[in-house]
């Protein structure tokens, strides 16, 4: 592939996009949705023979991992996009300046958005429902783990352009090898923005290298915090959700800050993690309240590399703490800004947690897992931002679009 070519065609079409009203963009989406059902088989197959090339016990599988359960949720985030409103051409600001100049900022999109992603073939249907809605063309590049399942996926995605006569280019799969990312992340001109998805390691070489500019997304470190006024049964359930639901994703539990006060509930906290066979990394206190309290084999003492670690995988930290200020500052060492929780009946210790944490997500009696465009009621999301400029959080349609200014006027100059 003559990846600068290819990027310039999908530069050039981008702009057209413009053209295409709401009620197609909506009838495409929910097209793409109903081909994904339709070519279940096809994709499904495509992703065994990406699987049969990784170890199961690897963290990425799971997230590498289609089913048609898992399809069927992703065409229903798709059905999900074309329901919401369109995010473009919303006024964001308007005001007639005292020389009659009327000015309006509108919402208008990026125009090309590059995405780096791992073993997520997910990421393919959900990048390209979100960029098309909002007006983006979009350049995938998508690790050598699920290249099989994306190039199914994104054949799906060209036969219902095509079937619309729409441009193929505005969706386009790179190859999955590393010359493929040097270029997109040093394709000024052509490409708007970068967004990577995956490892923390893939996230900071995108940071480190590229010319283009990048949102940061993905990593998370992710904490709760049961405080002295925690309720031990809301706690249990949180604690066992944030860790359980799905151990590869970003958004689960890697590390439990237990009140001092508390230890003694701290078995009864963890006994539903044992029947999903997690591992944990206790401190010396949260040693000796488990010991003998919670399976041998799966109980460890805790090392200075057991915290600001991200398993991805059945396994979590614990430690120990004195007071809420002692849980906030190994929150501030050890957070990706990602998301951060405390269990608490007392008010004003939530409140005062929620004002100090510095991170994307705070939640207070709720489990990190809700971080997610679809649970936040944005369709589907691109990714999760940690950073602070643009958008932070779950971005779903409005948080891929930009803004311009509109200046009307009636023959006024400048003095």
């Amino acid at each position: 592939m003559n990846i600068e070519a290819v990027l310039h065609d999908v530069r050039k079409v981008s702009s057209r996009l413009a053209l295409l009203d709401e009620k197609q963009i909506n009838e495409i989406l929910l097209a793409v949705a109903d081909a994904a059902m339709e070519h279940c088989e096809d994709i499904l197959k495509a992703n065994v023979e990406d699987l049969g090339r990784m170890d199961v016990a690897n963290p990425k599988y799971d997230r590498l991992k289609l089913t048609k359960e898992r399809l069927e949720a992703i065409a229903a985030d798709m059905r999900n996009v074309a329901a919401l409103p369109s995010p473009l051409g919303r006024i964001l600001e308007e005001s007639v300046r005292p020389n009659g100049l009327h000015l309006k900022k509108i919402s208008v999109p990026f125009g090309v958005i590059g995405i780096i992603y791992e073993a997520r073939p997910n990421v393919s249907f959900d990048v390209f429902s979100l960029c098309f809605k909002s007006g983006n063309a979009c350049v995938l590049k998508g690790g050598s783990d699920a290249d099989c399942s994306n190039r199914a996926i994104v054949k799906v995605i060209h036969e219902v352009l095509e079937r619309f006569g729409v441009d193929t280019h505005i969706v386009e799969l790179l190859p999955a090898g590393r010359e493929a990312t040097t270029e997109l992340l040093h394709a000024e001109g052509l490409v708007d923005l970068i967004i990577p998805r995956g490892s923390s390691g893939l996230i900071e070489y995108v940071r480190r290298e590229a010319t283009v500019p990048v949102i940061e997304t993905g990593a998370g470190v992710c904490h709760t915090y049961f405080d002295a006024s925690g309720d031990i049964v809301k706690g249990t359930a949180i604690i066992n959700n944030a860790k359980t639901r799905r151990v590869s994703v970003c958004n689960a539990l890697d590390c439990l800050l237990i009140h001092a006060s508390r230890l003694s509930d701290l078995p009864a906290l963890c006994a539903p993690l044992q029947n999903s066979h997690v591992i944990i990394y206790a401190d010396e206190l949260a040693y000796e309240a488990l010991c003998g309290n919670y399976p041998a084999e799966l109980l460890c003492r805790a090392t200075p590399e057991s915290f600001g670690k991200e398993f991805l995988d059945y396994k979590m930290a614990v430690r120990t703490v004195a007071d809420i200020d002692e849980a906030l500052s190994h929150i501030y060492t050890y957070s990706s800004k990602h998301s951060e929780c405390i269990v608490a009946e007392d008010q004003q210790a939530a409140s005062y947690f929620a004002c100090m944490v510095d991170a994307a997500c705070v939640y207070t009696n709720a489990p990190t897992s809700f971080t997610d465009g679809a649970q936040f009621g944005l369709g589907a999301e691109i990714g999760i931002s940690t950073q602070k400029l643009h958008a932070r959080g779950p971005m779903g349609l409005r948080e891929i679009t930009t803004y311009k200014w509109l200046i009307e006027g009636n023959g006024q100059i400048r003095k």
